[in-house]
């Protein structure tokens, strides 16, 4: 049966779904005053999980696989994903981090070089070129020569290296298990890892930091299945500028919570990484047309 094809329902969760992501990166920047960011992503990817049990209860949830190990693996890299994007909510910005966050789909063009022997065509450099530029602008307009700027740009763009690592493996995972499989054992292994440093960082929340942690893990799972559903309900390519908007939103939001306005260099150095992705959208495209 051929997918459907709803642009403007796709657009509308994934609106909806990128206003959830940017929700979670200010969640993130207020509790990591008072709590480790190890403890915030427990929480994270544990509430997550009944919300993915009841999306994947629509198609069918199972557990059964015969490939562990590189669930083990995918885990694994989505901790440093995450970690260093929370991490680096602690050190920079909201809209900056966000900013850097869009490099994830320029690592998976270099990383598909070796891993899948793929030959990215000009277009597709220039999009690589142009995005850690945009990435250089930012990180130079914020003063980032050194201390701790320096190190959480580069904490930054280290997620979107281990985010795009994640993308390939589960690539890999996909050509044998379902969606819903390899979301589920990601986050029950994922909260299994963080659970063995979890007492080394444990700071007993209180009752309204408890709930800022609940409503992180909710609006997480909400934005997680918006964007599934999103995707379900309109080609990728299409939706490739509404992703962008988390960029809107979470400008938006630093500027309300912590007064973040961006200046001339935030705004240009984001203007070049959203034309990048553009960029490697529209290569990738043409490349796909019969």
């Amino acid at each position: 049966m051929p997918l459907r094809h709803d642009l403007r329902r796709g657009a509308l969760l994934m609106l909806g779904a990128q206003a959830c992501f940017a929700g979670v990166g200010a969640l993130v920047k207020v509790l990591a005053v008072r709590h480790s960011f190890l403890e915030i992503m427990f929480f994270r990817t544990a509430l997550s999980l009944p919300v993915v049990v009841l999306l994947g209860m629509r198609s069918g949830v199972s557990l059964r696989t015969r490939r562990l190990g590189g669930h083990a693996v995918r885990a694994a890299s989505g901790i440093m994903g995450m970690g260093c994007g929370f991490l680096a909510l602690t050190m920079l910005p909201l809209a900056d981090q966000t900013a850097l966050n869009y490099t994830q789909p320029l690592f998976i063009i270099l990383l598909a070089i070796p891993w899948l022997g793929e030959r990215p065509g000009a277009g597709r450099w220039a999009g690589v070129v142009i995005g850690f530029l945009g990435v250089a602008v930012i990180a130079a307009g914020q003063g980032a020569g050194g201390g701790g700027a320096a190190a959480g740009y580069a904490v930054a763009a280290l997620g979107g290296f281990f985010g795009a690592l994640s993308t390939m493996l589960v690539r890999q995972l996909s050509a044998t298990e379902a969606s819903t499989t390899i979301v589920l054992w990601q986050g029950i292994l994922m909260s299994a890892m963080i659970c063995v440093a979890l007492p080394f960082v444990w700071t007993t929340p209180s009752w309204t930091d408890l709930l800022l942690l609940l409503a992180l893990g909710l609006i997480g799972g909400v934005g997680q299945v918006l964007n599934t559903e999103a995707f379900a309900s309109a080609q990728v390519s299409s939706l490739g500028p509404y992703t962008y908007t988390g960029l809107l939103w979470a400008g938006l939001l630093g500027w309300m919570v912590w007064g973040d306005a961006p200046g001339l260099a935030m705004l240009g150095g984001s203007a070049l990484v959203v034309g990048a992705g553009f960029l490697v959208l529209r290569s990738e495209f043409r490349r796909k047309r019969p």
